[in-house]
Order: structure tokens, then C-alpha cells, then sequence
């Protein structure tokens, strides 16, 4: 029997290769859509609270983030009470993005979605939040013991 491990990473790594190849034309790599989706849904969002939101390592942010930057996608500003914080915004650009990207999500669903019934599809999407959820709750606690 095929572990959830297994599954979810087959998932994860067809995922970025189709999103890879989707992306090239945009200037974004696979792992940038996640980071721009949460910078244009809350502009100046910090640095620390997008490594909270999408459960990745703050140096890994820092790194993605200086990309995107330098790909004219985001900008950061000095927070104004706290110099140390660096506040993350969206550029044009980036906006302009966004319906492209969602509609690359929206099709990468549909095609592997699209053999399941509605009733099926809701179930399944049921479960992974429900399993989501879990994770992160697993995750946070050894945040805590830290």
C-alpha cells in the first residue's frame, strides 16, 4: 500500500514541474507563486509572518523574497516603529500576475480533479484540510518546545 508520503510527494514534485514549465514565460520559478499569492493577498506583510503563513524556513523567505525583488515583483520598506522589520509589497506587476497564476492553479486542479464526481471532490479536499491541519498543529508544537 502506498504510504501519504509517497503520494503527497509524487503530488508536490509533478506539481512543480508542471508549474515550472507554466511559469517560464512569467519569470517565476514553482516555488515563487506561493510567496507572491500571500504578498499581493497582504501587502506589507513581513518577512517573518510569510515564513509563518507558508510554513518555510525565514532564510528561505529572505531568499525568495530578494528574487522576487530583484525581479521587480516586490519591494520592501523599513517598517516605520521597528527598523529591524522589513515589510514585503506587491509592484504592478505582480498584480498583474495574479490572474495568470490563478488560472494555472484553477487548471492544474481541474486535471486532476476532473475524473473525480463533485461529491468525491469535496470529500477528498475535506480530508486534506483536515490533514493540513494536523500538520501544522504537529509542526507548531515542536515550535514551541524551541
Amino acid at each position: 500500500m502506498q504510504t501519504l508520503m509517497k503520494s503527497i510527494g509524487e503530488i508536490w514534485r509533478c506539481a512543480n514541474l508542471y508549474r515550472m514549465k507554466a511559469y517560464e514565460p512569467l519569470n517565476i520559478n514553482s516555488f515563487q507563486d506561493t510567496y507572491l499569492l500571500q504578498i499581493c493577498k497582504n501587502p506589507g506583510i513581513t518577512q517573518d509572518q510569510l515564513s509563518k503563513i507558508i510554513y518555510v524556513h525565514k532564510s528561505n523567505v529572505a531568499r525568495q523574497v530578494a528574487s522576487l525583488e530583484e525581479k521587480g515583483l516586490v519591494y520592501r520598506l523599513t517598517h516605520q516603529e521597528d527598523k529591524r522589520i522589513l515589510q514585503v509589497y506587491p509592484t504592478k506587476k505582480a498584480l498583474d500576475l495574479m490572474p495568470l497564476i490563478m488560472k494555472m492553479n484553477q487548471q492544474w486542479n481541474q486535471l486532476l480533479m476532473n475524473e473525480l464526481s463533485l461529491d468525491d471532490q469535496q470529500k477528498f479536499l475535506e480530508i486534506l484540510s483536515f490533514l493540513a491541519s494536523k500538520a501544522k498543529e504537529a509542526v507548531d508544537c515542536l515550535e514551541e518546545k524551541e
